[in-house]
């Protein structure tokens, strides 16, 4: 890990206090000297989401650091999208498409961008202003990276809930190979090198939960690299609707683009045996929120299905505990799980969020 030695994370460094304790993370750089500014390409797929996008392109207009260009692509939405968009038509590059998901409408606005990075923001996330300023130092101060992103605070209802990093997700440093095919440690609102992206056929979109989890798997797999800066520079926000809310399909998801990498030509013989417990550990994981969802239903299969888990390998002491309350006493590990619920939902990352 190297600490980038820039005047806007210096003053990063110092609004938190303390004086230049910010930095960035990223392996090892050794001989890597310094380049020029690159130009990024702020690319926003849109569907849906007239009431949000304005916040979000009025984010980019408030930079520190302008982008080359800001491009909206439309994946058809049905809503007042038009009007939305209508302040801001002289400063955006506005495409338009038939519906065909987020990863299509993404990679119609790569090919279309003209920057050396394309930076994603979700049309319902903002970017806090000094953001674009503290990629392109990144950027700058180490060249060999393909994929750059920041932290983030993770906001529900207009409340910080968290920052995307903490304690239970990090972002890997020293081994990113193996990381990437354990889980997603790259917050999705990232920059990436353009030509990397184009070279690899861009977000697959058959993909529909993890698209972007494939693409930096895919993309670090053939020798990328990534790196962050150790600040929460945007706002990532929850909502019970989204798709990163809808936890089986998501784990499905990650499920799917682990199958599909047991199949990358670029995997080596030490990676395999990290797919294989990679999958085994999300099929754990699927398998324990399937019983949570049947307990919670009163099941009359719950008390078995609870056994059969408790007796499998490769649970956390956590998770044996969870399964022996619901294997001993499912009716009352129900009535919990059905309070759990009408208090709060999960988000992404596994952010509790209280029900107002």
């Amino acid at each position: 890990m190297r600490a980038a030695r820039s005047s806007v994370l210096r003053r990063l460094g110092s609004a938190r206090g303390g004086g230049n304790k910010i930095g960035f993370l990223a392996p090892e750089g050794a001989g890597v000297e310094p380049g020029s500014s690159p130009t990024f390409s702020v690319i926003v797929a849109a569907y849906q989401v007239a009431d949000v996008i304005g916040e979000a392109l009025d984010s980019v207009k408030r930079q520190t650091v302008q982008p080359l260009e800001i491009i909206v692509c439309d994946d058809g939405s049905t809503d007042d999208l038009d009007a939305a968009l209508e302040p801001y038509l002289d400063e955006i590059v506005l495409l338009r498409k038939e519906n065909g998901g987020e990863a299509s409408a993404k990679n119609a606005a790569a090919r279309a961008a003209q920057g050396e990075f394309v930076l994603i923001l979700d049309a319902d996330d903002v970017f806090l202003p000094d953001r674009l300023a503290a990629l392109s130092e990144l950027a700058q101060e180490r060249p060999d990276l393909d994929i750059l992103t920041t932290d983030a605070f993770l906001v529900a209802d207009g409340k910080v809930m968290r920052r995307a990093y903490d304690r239970t997700w990090h972002f890997e440093v020293h081994d990113q190979r193996r990381a990437i095919l354990e889980q997603n440690f790259i917050f999705g609102l990232a920059a990436l090198r353009r030509s990397r992206l184009l070279e690899h056929g861009g977000f697959d979109e058959s993909i529909l939960w993890t698209t972007d989890w494939d693409l930096w798997l895919r993309l670090i797999l053939s020798g990328s690299q990534a790196g962050c800066v150790d600040e929460p520079l945007a706002l990532y926000r929850l909502r019970e609707t989204s798709l990163t809310a809808n936890r089986r399909d998501l784990l499905l998801g990650k499920l799917a683009t682990l199958e599909k990498a047991r199949h990358n030509p670029a995997l080596t013989d030490a990676d395999r045996p990290v797919v294989e417990s990679s999958l085994a550990a999300h099929q754990r994981l699927l398998d324990l929120l399937d019983l949570r969802t049947a307990v919670a239903a009163g099941e009359p299969s719950s008390r078995r299905r609870a056994l059969e888990l408790l007796r499998a390998p490769g649970y956390s002491p956590r998770s044996r505990l969870d399964l022996a309350v619901m294997a001993a006493a499912p009716r009352t590990a129900g009535r919990i799980l059905r309070r759990k619920a009408e208090a709060a939902w999960i988000g992404a990352g596994g952010t509790r969020v209280p029900r107002e």
